[in-house]
């Protein structure tokens, strides 16, 4: 995939977890049990993480030659956005405690994706 693809990716989460970070902190801040607001700060300080890292990605690509493992990461670290922090903003907002059965899944692939990352580093 191209380097330009992975970089508005990243851009664009990175703009939705700020724009979710200030929702969380003006608009659900009454609305939400400080547990739950917990639970969406957390789902935004991943988001932003997994966005920088997909801007990482972006970079690596345009310096690197075409590699698997890249892809593989970028793919890992969207994907894992959408189901950890997507799990966790549902949580949030509906208090359904089952939706956090999702989370873990895209822990692993945040791992998934730092560990091609790893291999691309290594191999680079």
């Amino acid at each position: 995939m191209s380097s330009k693809l992975w970089l508005a990716l990243g851009a664009a989460y990175g703009f939705f977890a700020v724009a979710l970070g200030a929702f969380g902190a003006h608009a659900l801040k009454e609305r939400l049990t400080p547990d739950l607001l917990a639970v969406w700060r957390t789902a935004v300080e991943y988001h932003f993480y997994h966005a920088l890292a997909l801007l990482a990605v972006g970079l690596l690509a345009r310096q690197l030659q075409p590699s698997g493992a890249l892809t593989a990461a970028g793919v890992c670290f969207a994907l894992g956005v959408l189901l950890f922090s997507g799990s966790l903003y549902a949580l949030a907002l509906s208090g359904v405690r089952v939706l956090g059965a999702v989370t873990p899944f895209g822990g692993l692939l945040f791992l998934a994706g730092w560990a091609c990352l790893v291999w691309v580093s290594y191999r680079a």
